[in-house]
């Protein structure tokens, strides 16, 4: 019913940043263009404009959109998604943090390697802490089976990802599209506004 054309078997299991978790052979995520919304489908072309298909909606789709966001704006309590390489002090300063809405809570908790050669790990955690020490902003974080400390020096970028209505979402907007491959094709269940 929905085929899944050549742009999205090229982009199937893609990771996107700050959302790492195990990997699900089925998951498809892939950068693209609105071209048409319905109410249970969405026409997307491919992030070269080049290919057009047509995917099923969830039912329970969520649509996000990335915010700028600052140090002030990480609370107690947050579910945040950080890359944070390990430097010389054996600490883990953060590369990039992000702050999830609620909804997306719990999605890839814990702490794992990144990328081994370059001493990056990837860790989605609850906020239990914030500190100003040094001149940098230290966060304590929990997560099954841990807790750590991440280093946010001056200049890390913070994004606030935040839920926005279906109206939101129009033809024209580029997005990053998640969802998972089934018998009928793909279902999307996540589209971020870029």
């Amino acid at each position: 019913m929905f085929a899944l054309r050549t742009f999205a078997i090229a982009a199937m299991s893609v990771a996107l940043p700050g959302f790492a978790q195990a990997p699900n052979p089925n998951a498809v995520a892939f950068n693209a263009t609105v071209n048409e919304i319905g109410a249970t489908t969405i026409t997307l072309r491919s992030e070269d404009g080049g290919a057009v298909d047509t995917f099923a909606v969830s039912p329970k789709v969520l649509i996000l959109q990335n915010k700028v966001a600052t140090l002030a704006d990480i609370k107690p309590n947050d579910f945040v998604a950080s890359a944070a390489v390990k430097k010389d002090d054996g600490k883990l300063h953060s590369t990039e943090l992000r702050i999830f809405p609620d909804a997306l809570r719990g999605l890839g908790e814990g702490q794992r390697p990144m990328n081994d050669a370059r001493n990056q790990t990837m860790t989605n955690a609850t906020v239990t802490g914030t500190a100003i020490v040094g001149g940098s902003n230290n966060i304590k974080v929990k997560y099954q089976g841990g807790e750590s400390e991440l280093i946010l020096d001056p200049g890390v970028p913070v994004t606030a990802i935040l839920p926005v209505e279906r109206a939101q979402l129009k033809a024209g907007a580029k997005v990053r599209v998640q969802g998972t491959k089934n018998s009928q094709g793909v279902e999307i269940t996540r589209i971020t506004l870029l």
